[in-house]
């Protein structure tokens, strides 16, 4: 039984690790620039205002998953994720060449104007990443939900290999950190889409039980605004965390050691995050087997994030391999041994995620987001005024955001389960 959960399941776990991994040398590309510690904070800093729009990009192949089974809801989540990434591109636009864009992420992160120049750089240069995202994941969904998993796995380590060649390209070439880093993803991305698509028109079949066929934006909408609520949590509660430790004393060097633990933790969380495709495509039948199945892994992950942290493995990768700048690495190995504890909360919080995706009532899923985030900024907040706030703390933080937010999901699943339970006694 193990042997069928991990045939599916691993090469969704690898696709995430590849695609995380992309990151992991887009810092190594940046810690080699003579000012690498700026670099990699401007990069933070511009990550965390197109992250925003991006995260809720991310949660379009579940809803592809869900609602893609027949040509009509083919169609329709085809068009609402061009419209939708389409939207988030515009908005990222007006931030970058706007008057109140310019106010909006000077006054965030209380950064020069020099600053405030690279980080609208690396925003223009995102801005059509948005709609390529889109396009990729709705791709990605259809192949999830025929259970082609490998097919993704093949296609984004094409996608590491394109990138990783761009990064070295770019760096040889002398050119500026933005054009490296933006131009080695954009062409990434457009080969990825280009083999997702054939993969698509090759393997790919319409489920026999077609579904969805006459399903409208409204309830596209319904569905999409809780999920990829969520996301955007997500992408909010790093800029919160970096918009009160960037005033603290040494602050860049801080940010910078944040981002690439925070890079580095996510290989572990995108393994995690898996789960919610696991349910929503294998369902809920032999629920004791799966379960086992789930905490396997997510102490397996716990136990390989502790065998980097604790061991000179951290020290290899961030200052042999990387060549990440000796000031950021001793706080980067501490907040890395704190995030230790974030694939408990992630696989538990998708646990109740998936079952809530599948009731197709997600409002518990935003709730929990919105609450984690409160969290954060209220407990970032409070340590900063009494000086408290530093990057151990600002992981602390982190970490117990996600905890609540499991909390919430398992609150949301449990009241749903109650009212169903009620309504079949009723009739």
């Amino acid at each position: 039984m193990y042997l069928k959960f991990w045939r599916f399941y691993w090469p969704l776990a690898l696709t995430g690790v590849g695609l995380v991994l992309a990151v992991q040398f887009q810092n190594a590309t940046l810690a080699r620039y003579p000012e690498a510690v700026r670099e990699l904070a401007v990069l933070a800093l511009a990550v965390g205002f197109y992250g925003f729009f991006n995260a809720s990009i991310q949660f379009l192949s579940q809803l592809t998953n869900v609602y893609a089974r027949s040509p009509g809801g083919s169609r329709k989540t085809l068009q609402f994720a061009l419209f939708t990434s389409g939207l988030f591109a515009l908005c990222i636009v007006s931030i970058a060449i706007t008057p109140f864009g310019y106010a909006l992420i000077r006054g965030v992160f209380a950064i020069d104007e020099a600053l405030v120049e690279q980080v609208t750089a690396y925003l223009l240069g995102f801005s059509p990443l948005i709609v390529l995202n889109a396009l990729r994941q709705y791709l990605t969904g259809l192949l999830i939900q025929a259970q082609r998993t490998g097919w993704i796995t093949n296609a984004n380590f094409i996608y590491l290999g394109i990138m990783i060649g761009g990064l070295i390209a770019g760096l040889n070439a002398g050119l500026a950190p933005v054009l490296v880093i933006v131009g080695s993803e954009l062409i990434a991305v457009l080969v990825l889409i280009v083999v997702l698509y054939i993969a698509k028109r090759r393997v790919y079949a319409l489920p026999e039980q077609q579904e969805h066929e006459t399903v409208t934006f409204g309830e596209l909408l319904r569905f999409y605004i809780p999920v990829s609520t969520t996301g955007v949590m997500f992408a909010l509660s790093r800029p919160i965390l970096y918009a009160f430790v960037a005033r603290a004393p040494s602050g860049l060097v801080l940010v910078a050691a944040l981002r690439v633990a925070f890079d580095f933790t996510t290989l572990f969380q995108q393994a995690a995050n898996q789960f919610r495709h696991f349910f929503i495509t294998l369902g809920f039948d032999d629920l004791r087997e799966k379960q086992r199945f789930m905490a396997l892994i997510g102490a397996g992950l716990t136990l390989l994030m502790l065998a980097v942290a604790l061991t000179p493995l951290a020290d290899f990768i961030w200052s042999d391999l990387m060549a990440i700048p000796p000031a950021v690495v001793p706080q980067a190995t501490e907040v890395l041994t704190i995030m230790c504890l974030m694939p408990v909360a992630i696989v538990y919080r998708n646990y109740f995620h998936s079952r809530l995706m599948l009731y197709r009532r997600t409002a518990g899923m935003a709730y929990g987001a919105i609450l984690r985030v409160i969290g954060i900024a209220i407990l970032s907040a409070t340590c900063f005024v009494y000086g408290w706030l530093d990057h151990r703390s600002a992981a602390a933080i982190l970490v117990v955001g996600f905890f609540i937010e499991s909390f919430v999901a398992r609150l949301a699943h449990n009241r749903i389960a109650r009212l169903d339970r009620k309504a079949i006694e009723y009739r």
